[in-house]
């Protein structure tokens, strides 16, 4: 049997300020500082430790990573840092606050922008100071890899196949690996993993700083699923993320 262990960042600043954030590099609110901790604590206390992390190059993943490492009292371990693990790109919503967004917009049309597989966003102009093309995390990248908007479809396209070329061979081998990542990341790891249609992704939320335990077989089949955490807590968490889609 094999483990996996993926943490979605802990409350970011634009969480706490409800924006749609996408690549913005934005860091942890205080909340998320302490999120991040408790995660650490928990997979300590559930003996949980790691040879090797993998994250996205997001300022927010990275620090909650730092501090579940230590947490763990994993210094040295091996931290393999890519873009392809980023959250989805969110165009010219990036930035605006979703609530704002559901009262201008309705609140059906924010959660086909927030959650529907493949529906289309308005994307960022190239002239925009937000455009990753201006950041120096993707100097390497070619222009057409650099998304002026993404729905979950097109996150699913650049996640499983770095999932399946590199994070599961990696876990056959034997290694003890933690994912940390965003959101929508997760939700399409979420999606491939579990077989999730288009249609029930729509519901699916991934909580911030609540480790999500991965059991698979030998043959590399799903067989177990478990949130390290007290159930009610890790509901509420989901239904927090949920409700930033509705206006007030």
């Amino acid at each position: 049997m094999y483990k996996i262990v993926l943490i979605r960042h802990g409350e970011s600043l634009w969480n706490k300020e409800n924006r749609f954030t996408g690549w913005m590099d934005v860091d942890l609110s205080d909340t998320g500082v302490n999120e991040a901790h408790a995660a650490g604590v928990a997979l300590q206390k559930a003996g949980f430790s790691f040879d090797v992390a993998y994250a996205s190059v997001l300022k927010r993943v990275n620090h909650t990573l730092d501090i579940i490492l230590n947490e763990l009292g994993e210094k040295d371990i091996k931290v393999v840092k890519t873009w392809k693990l980023n959250e989805r790109h969110y165009g010219s919503l990036q930035g605006m606050n979703k609530s704002e967004m559901a009262a201008k917009y309705g609140e059906d049309q924010v959660k086909l922008w927030r959650r529907g597989y493949a529906v289309a966003i308005p994307p960022l102009s190239k002239d925009s100071p937000m455009y990753p093309g201006r950041d120096p995390l993707y100097v390497s990248l070619k222009e057409s890899e650099i998304p002026l908007s993404e729905n979950l479809k097109d996150v699913v396209d650049r996640v499983v196949p770095y999932w399946n070329g590199e994070i599961m061979p990696a876990m056959k081998e034997g290694h003890k690996i933690i994912v940390a990542a965003s959101g929508n990341s997760l939700r399409a790891i979420v999606k491939y993993v579990e077989k999730i249609s288009d249609l029930d992704i729509v519901d699916v939320n991934f909580p911030t700083g609540i480790p999500l335990v991965y059991e698979f077989d030998e043959n590399l089949n799903l067989i177990g699923k478990s949130f390290i955490g007290d159930a009610e807590v890790v509901k509420a968490a989901m239904d927090k993320v949920a409700n930033q889609g509705k206006a007030k």
